[in-house]
């Protein structure tokens, strides 16, 4: 691991300690699968506990920073732990995922991960990533960026590919189950468009993983509808601190809060950008 700023560091310890609870839990569910409930209440337990522990250490450690969690909701500027007022500071703010692929998790399948990033409030009321880390406990491999200083995979610094022609290109993207009607017509246009001039598309199940693994250059693309903040948060900073772009499709200026993102190398943006609009016209 290259040395981390503190604020990093605090996310790592954060993120070590319910990885230790995501893998004791994922060991259960194998045995849950034959069984006639199935395991899905226990998984919804195991993100809980996941985010509750995440919550923990860092309302420990920063007890003045207000808190995005995917459970949880949003939590502004907590109080201390001894109940008095913290003087909160609604600078700062951490955005989680504890169980980023819960699908997977929950059908014994070994690729989720833990996503934390760290957001500043700017003056002008405009939000900005600082900080990211995502963790993919099965793997033992932790993503870390902050802004201006790069992003990481352990010690290695990564980058993205350097793949300029799109018929080698490997992208990943979603499947919108859970979007409109509309939604889910506008993507098999853009799939159909897309997929058939590259060498492949992968779905991994794991929104902050795939942003992570465009980073590390082991996708050249990820395409993306109806994500929440919490999944794209700390893999938008490391995209961009990779050397990579990431943008919303759908006009947001902010692509953390995007519903529709592409994160790619910064050669093949434009095109991929301009086939998936082009389809929807």
């Amino acid at each position: 691991m290259s040395a981390l700023s503190a604020n990093l560091t605090v996310m790592l310890r954060a993120a070590e300690k319910a990885a230790k609870s995501l893998l004791r839990d994922f060991g259960e569910v194998e045995h849950l699968q034959v069984s006639r409930k199935g395991p899905a209440n226990f998984v919804t337990a195991a993100d809980k506990r996941s985010e509750e522990i995440i919550f923990t250490e860092l309302l420990k450690a920063r007890p003045s920073y207000g808190f995005l969690m995917e459970e949880r909701g949003e939590v502004k500027s907590p109080q201390s732990a001894n109940g008095a007022a913290s003087g909160g500071d609604d600078e700062f703010r951490f955005i989680v995922d504890p169980l980023d692929g819960t699908t997977n998790f929950l059908h014994g399948v070994p690729h989720f991960n833990i996503s934390i990033g760290l957001e500043r409030v700017l003056h002008d009321g405009t939000r900005e990533m600082i900080a990211g880390l995502v963790m993919d406990p099965i793997k033992n491999e932790v993503f870390h960026a902050e802004k201006g200083t790069g992003a990481f995979l352990d010690k290695r610094r990564l980058r993205v590919s350097t793949r300029k022609d799109l018929d080698v290109a490997l992208i990943a993207g979603g499947d919108c189950q859970r979007q409109s009607a509309q939604v889910k017509e506008n993507f098999i246009k853009q799939y159909s468009a897309l997929v058939s001039r590259t060498s492949g598309f992968r779905r991994m199940g794991a929104a902050a993983l795939d942003l992570c693994y465009v980073a590390a250059g082991r996708f050249e693309a990820y395409w993306e509808v109806g994500l929440g903040p919490w999944d794209a948060a700390a893999g938008a900073l490391i995209v961009k601190e990779a050397g990579g772009s990431i943008a919303s499709l759908a006009g947001d200026k902010n692509p953390v809060y995007a519903d529709m993102i592409l994160a790619s190398n910064a050669l093949l943006h434009q095109t991929i950008r301009t086939i998936l609009e082009d389809a929807v016209k």
